[in-house]
């Protein structure tokens, strides 16, 4: 699950506070880290373990352990240099995932262009919808249509593969619809429900996200 992974939030204004608290709440290992000592001290009721730090300064990321870290977020949008130093050094100490916030569409190329694997504009994914997606085991990508049910791209798990949806019964099992299938860049809706599914097909779903979470 993806919540039995560390997680470190940079920058702890509106939307990085609210990702932190996401996780927290969700019962996830965040460190949260800002430069601002007043941001750090109003946080700290919400967020167990929180540093007043530079996270621009290679020393910070030696002391902090930021490279045993499996997510980075990095939510300093106002600010493009320190972002983009945040971005550089997670990579070079070996972050797995880093996603920044950006506030244009000229810092998003920036920022991937320096290692983000993820950019997100703040007016369009809340800081709480970023956190419940990258809880969401297994799930590439996750829209609320309700407070109960999402529509989710998912992975194929591999006790599915060579088996056909017919087969799984996946409605039945798991409440879930399967509305289209992604593979190789394309996505199918007119599915065939007994063609065997394959490692790397990516299904997307309309299920109840609290139901998928329990998929073993």
């Amino acid at each position: 699950m993806s919540i039995n992974r560390t997680y470190a939030v940079f920058g702890l204004g509106r939307y990085g506070r609210a990702v932190a608290e996401e996780l927290v709440k969700s019962g996830a290992e965040v460190i949260a880290i800002d430069e601002n000592e007043d941001f750090v001290n109003d946080a700290s009721a919400d967020i167990p373990i929180c540093k007043c730090a530079d996270i621009t300064d290679p020393e910070v990321f030696e002391k902090l352990g930021i490279a045993n870290v499996d997510v980075v977020i990095v939510a300093m949008a106002s600010n493009l240099e320190a972002s983009v130093m945040a971005v550089t050094l997670c990579k070079e100490y070996g972050v797995k995932t880093v996603i920044a916030k950006c506030s244009n569409e000229m810092h998003q190329k920036i920022l991937s262009r320096v290692g983000a694997d993820r950019v997100v504009f703040p007016e369009k994914e809340s800081g709480t919808r970023l956190a419940k997606n990258i809880l969401s085991s297994g799930f590439a990508d996750l829209i609320e249509l309700s407070d109960d049910v999402s529509m989710v791209e998912m992975d194929v798990k591999r006790e599915w593969e060579g088996k056909t949806l017919l087969q799984l019964d996946l409605r039945k099992k798991y409440s879930m619809n399967v509305v289209a299938i992604r593979q190789v860049g394309a996505v199918v809706t007119d599915i065939d429900p007994q063609m065997p599914l394959e490692k790397g097909m990516k299904l997307i779903v309309i299920a109840n996200v609290q139901k998928l979470k329990k998929m073993k």
